[in-house]
């Protein structure tokens, strides 16, 4: 799309789509087409249609949708009606989308009726007349989203305001808190250049013609954000359903995929398929395969950019904000890092005591601080306040800053193993397992030592077609003891049929852990 842009004010979907209306804006799970001026009718049809249940700007319009279209036509929505979306979790129990429904405050809800018995429980729990539930299908007593948004004129809606995403973090304790940040009451004229400003840190312009893929759920912070911001730059987006790592490498090769965000998970997935089949497709479109949600294994890094090329670009942040990034060329001089800085923020480390550690490769808290866009736990000023010191905030990881500015991560504080008196990291050890061929995946974590205190526990997914064995434990932990100190080494392991991961890679450790701790506590 050379010369698309006329002035940077004309960023953002709704001008490039009246511009370039034939524009291909999303492919759908099925292979649907949607162009850019069809993307935008639809989207103005639900702003039209929620405006007549009387929303207003600020409201929460909570979603349960798999990925699909409809998940970016409320996004559109949503951000050009100024309301703030509220992407749930398709996983959670009724009980758990009920509390965000409640929690949010959600003056609409929308749910697909795959999730028909969470929804309607749901609903249920958080009080929601009928009239404010729509379904994407039939959902017994929910109205009808298509209906809604069908019966509605196309044209642009009056007195748009920019809207925002609200995220309701996972935790590691306690129920989900929404991040929430304060709307600007900008047009989205004046305000789309923040929509898509987030790819400009890895040299993705608006003049370049790129196809971005989504194969994580649309639920997920950074998923939403990186693809939403490749819409705001009328760049091609294409949907998977459910994430295949042969599927993946079909669409990449079919659309000339460009950029799309990922997790290590799905990277050693991609690396477990046969030679013949990786070799089958061709993966020279690619250019910003954009990674970040869980350490990388410095073995599955290297084997990645020796396949997908400098392709493979790195960030370090949060739903709260970030953060940091490194290049492929950077992180092959410094393996393991997750990069410098990003331009707009700050990274510091900060020991138990709440002093700010000056000097290079000393392992502390990792706090983080952004000159834009400050955040707050929504109704939780108790958590908002407890994880700032000044103008930084943490959500918890441990690591260093090396003498050229480079951050290193170790762990999550709260997955920190404490034994015999020793700070041990499991994402080390669990790098090393994921290094060994028969391990298909793998959780490190501490438990209870009644002379330590802790001892390392490995719980191991055997790779396919490996059956679990007291042999391949003692095969494993051989191949341990040459590649970890001892007192790193696990001493024990179990196996598992399948890791407690959700579909973006998240690992929930504490579903494994907690069984070790019960009746005890954590130390």
């Amino acid at each position: 799309m050379e010369g698309v842009l006329k002035t940077m004010g004309d960023l953002g979907f709704w001008a490039l789509a009246h511009e370039h209306p034939e524009k291909l804006a999303l492919v759908d799970v099925d292979g649907t087409e949607y162009s850019a001026s069809r993307l935008l009718g639809r989207s103005n049809q639900v702003v039209h249609g929620l405006r007549g249940l009387n929303l207003q700007p600020g409201d929460v319009v909570a979603t349960l949708l798999p990925n699909g279209v409809e998940a970016f036509e409320l996004y559109l929505a949503a951000l050009q009606a100024g309301w703030y979306l509220v992407p749930i979790n398709h996983h959670l129990i009724a009980p758990e989308v009920g509390y965000i429904l409640k929690d949010s405050e959600a003056k609409v809800f929308i749910a697909h009726e795959r999730f028909a018995d969470v929804a309607l429980d749901a609903a249920d729990e958080a009080e929601l007349p009928s009239s404010r539930c729509f379904a994407v299908g039939e959902i017994s007593g929910f109205g009808s989203y298509a209906m809604m948004r069908d019966n509605q004129p196309t044209n642009d809606p009056a007195d748009r305001t920019i809207g925002d995403v609200m995220n309701y973090t996972s935790g590691t304790t306690g129920n989900p808190k929404g991040v929430f940040r304060p709307l600007s009451g900008a047009t989205p004229e004046q305000g789309a250049l923040g929509l898509s400003g987030i790819l400009f840190l890895f040299g993705i312009s608006p003049e370049q013609d790129h196809v971005h893929i989504v194969g994580s759920p649309l639920y997920h912070t950074a998923v939403m954000r990186y693809s939403g911001a490749s819409i705001n730059l009328l760049h091609t987006v294409v949907l998977m359903d459910k994430w295949h790592p042969e599927e993946m490498l079909q669409l990449i090769e079919k659309h000339k995929v460009t950029n799309s965000h990922m997790v290590p998970t799905q990277f050693h997935r991609l690396l477990a398929l046969p030679e013949e089949t990786r070799a089958k497709y061709d993966m020279s479109s690619l250019q910003h395969m954009i990674h970040a949600a869980a350490p990388c294994p410095i073995d599955v890094k290297h084997k990645m950019i020796e396949w997908w090329g400098n392709a493979i670009d790195e960030y370090y942040a949060a739903s709260e904000g970030g953060g940091t990034l490194v290049s492929a060329e950077e992180w092959l001089q410094k393996p393991g890092t997750v990069g410098k800085a990003w331009p707009i923020s700050e990274i510091a480390i900060f020991d138990d005591a709440g002093n700010r550690v000056e000097e290079p490769n000393v392992i502390g808290t990792v706090y983080m601080s952004m000159q834009t866009g400050d955040f707050s736990y929504h109704k939780d000023k108790e958590k908002t306040d407890s994880n700032r010191i000044g103008k930084f905030f943490t959500v918890g990881d441990v690591g260093l800053i090396d003498e050229d500015g480079y951050l290193f991560l170790r762990d999550r504080k709260i997955d920190m193993i404490i034994s015999g008196g020793a700070n041990i990291y499991p994402a080390e050890i669990e790098n090393v397992l994921l290094g060994f061929p028969k391990v298909g995946d793998v959780a490190v974590f501490g438990i209870p030592h009644e002379d330590w205190g802790e001892e390392i526990k490995a719980v191991v997914e055997p790779a396919e077609g490996v059956e679990p064995s007291p042999e391949l434990a003692d095969e494993i932990l051989e191949y341990c003891s040459t590649r970890l100190a001892r007192f790193k080494t696990p001493k024990s392991i179990d196996f598992t049929d399948a890791m407690p991961r959700d579909p973006n890679g998240k690992l929930y450790k504490r579903k494994l852990r907690d069984p070790y701790w019960e009746g005890r506590e954590k130390i």
